[in-house]
């Protein structure tokens, strides 16, 4: 993920360096576009989703009196899926709401203080109906370019089971995020790339556990979970 970000950027730097040096005159794409008070379009994307993990040090009896440790291993790509729906507030600023629907999944691993790993990993499957509401700051168009920042919040509500393999997860999360992009205004439509970051406010572990004494211990092993998601998106508007 950090290299995508590194690509990105130099992408992004390259568009504008190009398009401050180049002698050549280019025509503007879509010239009215900004000038609309409210657009709508829809958007795609890849994620990837993970957790940040602080650990209990509790031993139980069914792990033979040995804390658990918990770590997520890799990180499974997922997708997500929306509408987009952007209101100009004035030259620099809009609102954008992105109802949407995404999957991911989080693969974790358990080791004991001796360094004994269990012999499977926790696959934590995630279907997330989502309403992010984000303020988006853009700077002035360079010819058919405008890189941006985009910040805001994001409920989102897992429509998975929530009893999922050995652990079990509140529905209901708050996320804030922030990201940044780059409109592209080509001849008929303006195509957006876009890297975001949502981090989780809440504790989404339920601590009560799936009701299963076999599970108890990667419920015990965990004082705090909450939730991370990375993602590249692409808007068509």
């Amino acid at each position: 993920m950090k290299h995508l970000i590194i690509v990105f950027f130099l992408v992004s730097l390259g568009l504008g360096t190009n398009a401050q040096s180049s002698k050549k005159k280019v025509v503007p794409n879509l010239v009215t576009f900004d000038q609309k008070r409210l657009h709508f379009g829809f958007l795609i994307g890849v994620n990837t989703m993970d957790f940040t993990i602080h650990h209990s040090g509790a031993s139980t009896p069914e792990n033979g009196n040995n804390p658990l440790y918990a770590s997520v291993e890799s990180l499974t790509p997922g997708i997500n899926l929306g509408i987009v729906s952007s209101l100009r507030l004035n030259q620099n600023f809009n609102l954008r709401v992105l109802p949407g629907i995404s999957f991911g999944q989080r693969n974790l691993s358990y080791i004991d203080e001796n360094k004994v790993e269990k012999e499977d990993d926790l696959q934590i499957k995630s279907t997330f109906i989502e309403m992010p509401i984000l303020i988006k700051y853009s700077s002035s168009r360079i010819k058919n370019y405008k890189p941006y920042l985009v910040a805001g919040i994001n409920p989102r509500y897992d429509l998975a089971k929530s009893k999922q393999d050995g652990l079990a997860l509140n529905k209901m999360d708050l996320y804030y995020e922030i990201g940044f992009g780059i409109d592209s205004y080509l001849n008929y439509f303006k195509l957006t790339t876009e890297f975001k970051i949502s981090i989780g406010m809440f504790d989404v572990l339920n601590h009560e556990g799936t009701g299963d004494m076999v599970d108890l211990p990667y419920t015990q092993a965990i004082d705090k979970l909450t939730s991370n998601i990375f993602q590249l998106t692409f808007y068509f508007e």
